[in-house]
């Protein structure tokens, strides 16, 4: 299952094809290279000098077609705003010539794209017959390395409508990027039998941010190329290339000596071709790979030039150059493509609604993107987002990483990673926990204030991590830290007193994901405290610190017991504050806020006598946001499970919008017009709203919208959810937004992660792997047949269930299980299970679920299967 975008539909796509941590090209919704993010920071808007696929097609010596692999460039036609670009463009020029648009190219095209594949048609009535093409990265759960590679690679196919023979030409073009003055471009054929052509440069040196190389690689058996393209002026190098492929036969190469410098307007090409003869009706197909190599990542971002240093790219310490990604990646193309199509199938097989999957799909797209980096260890580090050439928000942010759920069920080291780091160098001495890693490592991250939903949410994610693993000596390992962070709450050293009277409700001065702080006591952030509150027990007493174990879990349930009795209004949970009392201000002056002033000045409206930026009587998303978690985690019960569901009844009611004609939105405009979306935070009739209220309040900002939904879902209430994830796709069309970059604080927002837990929500999917149990309770009970995609640290596959039968499939990696969780009506006194149709011996009890006698333990390929006995 997945969506075909046609026509219109295509102008907004850029589909990114590069690895975890590497960079990405983007794939244009009308075939076109665009966005080329593989110099460690964003990109975007960017294309790369003439770079493009160009077919031809010919029968008995004569050229029968030749066109550019693109659709139809979309419309505005006036031309970009360019500033220092060469003479003839920018506004008011059109369109630049380096886009293709001008030259021949295919009238009929489509996408489909779900992800990680992409896959496009192109037609046209005068070339013979379709082509298709098909781009991916490497997707493949557990297996980081290989998701990692700096490359995009792509199929391109041939139907031959004819009743003779035609040869087919796929020629890929790109410019060197960086090359500088003492231009290097290379063609060679590598003991495998591959052409490459590397594109490179002497004017850097080694260690240069701006040292690097690409190559484009093709295992064809019949290979042309063009080192160079014509140097000239004007448009003297696209004439003379359309001259040389537009003919019949294969390129004659052009070379230039290295100490000749490239024409001063012009970025030096290099293009490589391939050709394949199709027999009459047949079919005939032809591999590329476009890698890329610039090992030096530089923090540019960094407003301390002083601070600004170099490191090396994770993938440089895997490969030399491009050269040997671009091997690699060919010479490994069929298992790569066959575990990322394994992927994908088994994904794309779940039987959750259209929109839900393509939400979650859509959004793993941000792991590809230039939000993430990975750093000389490997490690996982991310940005909130990117701006347009910078990322946005540097530093793992711990409280917009709170919603990103697929990076620790699909590369659960790569999460455990982000905690480690977290750990080890986010811990001030006080206890504190800094929510921005700086980078390079060690890099002080100021004095501003602990985050509480980021230091609690770590808290939580930590024990999350726990279970995925169920690695015993990372927690022990850990724990020092987590330990601390929960502690900060009441510590002496806290300057905003969160917790001061330990009586497990936070009514301090929290700053918090909308950037700004909250005063008084409020459901949102106490039940970060509360959840962290509730995990830190568990651990404590897992880890034999019984006097602690038993410390937090009185202050949890004290806290519970406060916030379900005076935070819950009947309708929803809310905020205790009176924003008339500017004594909250005074009490919490020390430090500045987020734009540098005193609490007083940052948050005192004098004219209307009311503190700003607070939620007040509002119905907020987030209210209940602590229960989505302990639900996704295991954890139980955060606020009273009646009251929770009341309140998100309410939240649907109050805060999503059918359209956005009516609403007075001053902030970030995520939706308009006939767009719909819930809202971060409406006050309800009856409700007092404040005269400036919390930030980012009118905006619909699809990581929050997510979260809710898939909390809506994991309460039964199905059509409330789905209508918010149906809003979401619906902005994200094709035409008016790009599908695969979902926005909040910039591009590829990791926020936008949080769709992954619609999956989790659907399918009931629990796990605790230090005991040696997963588990699934599908909330889809009317279905006839359910089945899901799976992954937990060490192996990913399917769930089926049918009203007689079930079936666990292990597709990769290797899982030990002591019990298998499912539905009521589902025990060991009234199944028989079958290992690889050997029957397995099950405890006899009643109690939902498959409990084994000894440890089952399935490899890649193996099945569990059960039915009534």
């Amino acid at each position: 299952m997945s969506k075909v975008y046609l026509s219109n539909k295509t102008r907004a796509i850029s589909f990114p094809l590069g690895g975890i941590g590497t960079g990405s090209v983007g794939l244009a919704g009308n075939g076109r290279l665009i966005d080329w993010e593989i110099f460690n920071a964003p990109n975007k808007r960017s294309f790369n000098g003439y770079s493009h696929f160009a077919v031809k097609a010919e029968a008995n010596g004569q050229l029968i077609d030749a066109r550019v692999l693109n659709g139809d460039f979309p419309s505005p036609y006036m031309g970009e705003p360019v500033r220092g670009g060469p003479l003839h463009s920018g506004y008011g020029y059109g369109p630049e010539n380096n886009t293709m648009a001008g030259m021949p190219h295919f009238r009929r095209h489509s996408f489909d794209g779900a992800f990680p594949l992409a896959n496009m048609a192109f037609e046209d009535d005068k070339f013979p017959g379709p082509v298709g093409l098909k781009a991916f990265n490497p997707f493949i759960p557990m297996n980081d390395r290989d998701s990692s590679l700096p490359c995009a690679m792509f199929e391109i196919s041939f139907d031959n409508p004819s009743d003779y023979e035609i040869a087919y030409t796929v020629a890929l073009t790109t410019s060197n990027p960086k090359a500088g003055d003492r231009v290097v471009n290379a063609y060679a054929i590598n003991d495998d039998g591959f052409s490459l052509l590397k594109l490179g440069t002497e004017s850097y040196a080694k260690g240069d941010p701006s040292y690097g190389d690409i190559t484009v690689a093709t295992d064809a058996e019949c290979a042309s190329y063009q080192e160079y393209w014509y140097r000239g002026g004007w448009s003297d190098n696209l004439e003379m290339f359309w001259r040389d492929f537009a003919r019949p036969g294969p390129f004659a190469n052009r070379t230039y000596p290295t100490e000749q410098p490239p024409h001063p307007r012009h970025k030096d090409n290099g293009t490589l071709a391939a050709r394949i003869t199709v027999s009459p009706q047949g079919r005939g197909s032809l591999r590329f790979a476009l890698a890329w190599h610039f090992p030096n990542v530089y923090n540019a971002w960094n407003p301390e030039p002083e601070e600004r240093t170099v490191w090396r790219n994770y993938y440089a310490t895997q490969f030399e150059d491009s050269t040997a990604v671009a091997a690699y990646a060919l010479s490994h193309w069929g298992r790569l493509l066959g575990e990322t199509e394994k992927f994908h199938e088994a994904l794309f097989a779940s039987t959750i609604p259209e929109e839900a999957l393509e939400a979650l799909s859509a959004n793993l797209a941000v792991l590809k993107s230039a939000t993430c980096l990975r750093l000389t260890d490997g490690s996982f580090y991310g940005f909130e987002g990117c701006i347009e050439d910078v990322g946005s928000c540097e530093g793992s942010c711990t409280h917009v990483w709170n919603y990103a759920y697929a990076l620790p069920f699909l590369f659960p080291s790569l999460e455990r990673s982000m905690r480690e780091l977290d750990f080890r160098y986010n811990r001030r001495p006080d206890g504190g926990m800094a929510f921005r890693l700086m980078l390079p490592l060690g890099r002080d991250s100021g004095a501003f204030r602990a985050c509480v939903d980021g230091q609690m949410g770590g808290v939580v994610k930590a024990y999350r991590d726990w279970k995925i693993s169920g690695d015993d000596a990372w927690l022990a390992r850990n724990w020092p830290v987590i330990k601390s962070s929960v502690e900060y709450a009441w510590s002496e050293d806290n300057p905003d007193r969160w917790d001061v009277n330990r009586d497990g409700v936070i009514d301090g001065r929290q700053h918090h994901t909308l950037d700004m702080e909250l005063f008084g006591p409020n459901a949102w952030l106490n039940g970060f405290y509360l959840a962290a509150l509730k995990a830190a027990s568990e651990m404590a007493a897992y880890l034999g610190e019984a006097d602690e174990a038993a410390e937090y879990a009185a202050l949890f349930a004290r806290g519970k017991a406060w916030t379900d009795e005076h935070l819950f209004n009947g309708r929803y949970y809310g905020h205790d504050i009176d924003l008339t009392d500017r004594g909250w201000l005074e009490r919490y002056d020390e430090g500045g806020s987020l734009f540098g002033e005193s609490a007083v000045d940052a948050y005192w409206n004098e004219e209307a006598g009311e503190i700003k930026y607070q939620i007040g009587e509002g119905c907020s998303i987030d209210q209940v946001v602590a229960q989505w978690h302990a639900n996704l985690c295991g954890l139980g019960d955060i606020f009273d499970r009646g009251q929770t569901r009341t309140a998100l009844g309410e939240l649907y009611r109050n805060n999503f919008k059918e359209n956005m004609r009516e609403e007075a939105n001053a902030w970030r405009l995520f939706s308009l017009n006939d767009e719909g979306g819930l809202v971060i935070c409406s006050w309800p009739e009856g409700s007092k709203r404040p005269a400036v209220p919390l930030t980012y309040a009118p905006e619909t900002m699809t990581g929050f919208e997510y979260q809710a939904a898939s909390h809506m879902i994991q309460e039964g209430m199905l059509d409330e959810g789905l209508c918010i994830v149906r809003a979401i796709r619906e902005r994200y069309d094709g035409e008016k937004r790009n599908p695969w970059n979902e926005m909040e604080c910039g591009s590829n927002y990791a926020r936008a992660m949080a769709s992954y837990s619609l999956l989790l929500s659907y399918s009931g999917f629990s796990f605790d792997m230090t005991k040696g149990e997963i588990g699934f309770r599908p909330v889809l009970s009317s279905a006839n047949r359910f089945q899901s995609f799976w992954s937990i640290d060490g192996a990913w596959g399917t769930f089926e269930l049918t009203a007689t039968s079930g079936s666990l499939q292990v597709l990769s990696g290797e899982l030990t299980l002591s019990k298998l969780g499912l539905p009521s009506g589902w025990s060991g006194a009234s199944v028989r299970a079958f290992a690889n149709d050997e029957q397995v011996a099950l405890l006899d009890t009643e109690v939902a679920g498959l409990s084994f006698v000894s440890a089952l333990t399935l490899g890649a390929d193996q099945t569990l299967s059960w039915n009534r006995s």
